[in-house]
């Protein structure tokens, strides 16, 4: 089990690292005021730094998957939502973020309940997902395309917020579609709709995460990716493919589950621009 919580930090440096540099590209776009602008992607693999962000996204979603193999649903979403420490951390030489000490303090509450979690995680579940559940994930990620379509319409105070939060369950859609997979041959992957939720997953929570780079400070967004990409994929790992902890450790569990996701939003609250915990310098990303 080692290795797989070896993969799962791998996973969680890759995707913060990737959130930065991805934002870096993100920012040198004209912003879109209203709506998706369906060109936004082909413009941003264009630029390089989209590219290294893609190329990252790519190898933490290799390691996510491997993490999967071993450990449950739960423990390796945890895992994931530490990027957002990643993020914060990396944004100040890349982004010209400076944290503060309220900052850190959450940074560490996140290290500190993977440790919790760490402690408390079972063996991944047994719980078997008929062909509903695979075709359910698919459907999942179309539904969750109109969705992110409405909230770019929305007023600008929660459009950012709420694309973030599409995004996030966009890659959770991915997380749980990569655990349905249990055959990895050509064969098995062309006829089961798993293996399409995650590309068009992808692409869901790419699309949106990109435009709302262009209206909200990174660690914001970030954070509500965070959660949509955390929370659904743990109920679902939990209430339909056995996930489970050690036994009498689900108080443990949940305290490092709660850790990790109150630190995210501390992030969240202290990496706006002007804030107790992070101010940013003024540049332009070009």
């Amino acid at each position: 089990m080692w290795w797989g919580w070896l993969a799962s930090f791998a996973s969680a440096l890759c995707y913060g690292l990737a959130s930065v540099v991805q934002a870096l590209a993100a920012r040198a776009e004209p912003a879109t005021t209203r709506g998706v602008d369906p060109m936004l992607l082909v413009r941003l693999v264009q630029r390089w730094r989209f590219v290294v962000g893609i190329g990252l996204d790519l190898a933490g979603f290799a390691a996510q998957l491997a993490a999967l193999q071993v450990l449950p649903l739960f423990v390796v979403q945890a895992g994931v939502a530490a990027s957002l420490a990643v993020t914060a951390v990396a944004a100040r030489p890349l982004l010209g973020s400076v944290l503060g000490a309220r900052a850190w303090a959450a940074v560490a509450v996140t290290i500190a309940g993977l440790g919790l979690l760490a402690g408390s995680a079972g063996v991944q579940g047994s719980g078997g997902a008929g062909a509903g559940t695979h075709l359910a994930v698919l459907v999942a990620a179309v539904v969750l395309g109109g969705v992110g379509v409405g909230a770019a319409r929305a007023p600008r105070r929660v459009r950012a917020p709420a694309l973030g939060l599409v995004a996030g369950l966009g890659f959770g859609v991915v997380a749980i579609a990569g655990r349905l997979l249990t055959e990895l041959t050509p064969a098995a992957l062309i006829g089961d709709p798993a293996s399409y939720a995650i590309v068009l997953g992808g692409v869901v929570a790419f699309t949106f995460y990109a435009t709302a780079l262009q209206a909200a400070s990174v660690t914001t967004v970030t954070t509500l990716l965070v959660v949509g990409e955390t929370v659904v994929p743990a109920l679902v790992g939990v209430t339909l493919l056995g996930d489970h902890t050690r036994t009498g450790l689900v108080w443990l569990a949940s305290l490092g589950f709660v850790a990790v996701l109150a630190g995210a939003a501390a992030l969240a609250r202290y990496g706006e621009p002007g804030s107790p915990g992070v101010a940013c310098r003024a540049s332009d990303v070009s």
